[in-house]
């Protein structure tokens, strides 16, 4: 396990497959040359104007413009958006001209997404973005939106926003990579979220989000460590 000189992400092996987790929230699997990333919440803040709470605005143009980042720096050819892509209703909201955009200025960039607990509206959204379902299976893993156990497959998930407190990073909880034995639980990409403090055990591994830097606050003990899953019919791969 290593990270690159410039701390945009740090490496690991998920099931027998050499896998970067980028600073900026988003798992690169660079033999597929694919980006995952899972609780995009598109029009989230959007959500919370109209029931009258005053928000700034920005946030999803920062969370795309972070998304361009990441494409640029790994060399992805896809995006997989492993669950809540959008929140709630789709409306005519400036949100969608930034999403328009992000496409217009990724045409080689393929995009996928399963649908998660907030997915509703996204099947009519015209996001320009293939649906994948509930579950979808590719080599030795499992996309879901939410944790689970699936039968001789990794799974790489979403929804929960793990987060911790670092000491010397102030009182603020920070996103992280939650890495257990059978399942990978991806921080939430947007950063208009809140967060779930993470319980790890002693078989887990946890990769911090900050600053601007992806780094190992906790690596997973060597007897659990880089364990292919056992080996089962796969799909897509």
């Amino acid at each position: 396990m290593a990270a690159d000189d410039h701390g945009h992400w740090v490496e690991a092996t998920i099931a027998g497959e050499a896998m970067h987790l980028l600073a900026a929230r988003a798992l690169y699997w660079p033999r597929m040359r694919r980006l995952f990333l899972s609780d995009l919440h598109l029009g989230k803040a959007d959500v919370f104007r109209r029931a009258g709470i005053g928000l700034p605005r920005g946030g999803t143009h920062g969370d795309l413009q972070r998304l361009a980042d990441a494409v640029a720096i790994s060399g992805a050819t896809s995006v997989w958006i492993l669950g809540d892509v959008v929140h709630g209703a789709v409306n005519d909201s400036a949100w969608r001209h930034d999403w328009a955009e992000w496409r217009d200025a990724h045409p080689h960039v393929d995009a996928a997404a399963l649908s998660g607990n907030h997915d509703r509206a996204l099947a009519g959204a015209g996001l320009d973005v293939e649906l994948l379902g509930e579950a979808f299976d590719v080599g030795p893993f499992a996309l879901r939106h939410e944790p689970c156990v699936v039968e001789g497959l990794h799974v790489l998930s979403g929804h929960l926003h793990p987060c911790v407190g670092v000491p010397g990073l102030g009182p603020r909880r920070w996103p992280v990579f939650w890495l257990q034995p059978r399942t990978t639980v991806l921080p939430a990409f947007s950063e208009f979220t809140g967060g779930c403090q993470v319980e790890a055990s002693r078989s887990d591994g946890l990769v911090v989000c900050a600053a601007g830097t992806a780094a190992w606050i906790r690596r997973p003990p060597a007897s659990t460590r880089d364990e292919p899953a056992p080996s089962r019919r796969r799909r897509g791969a």
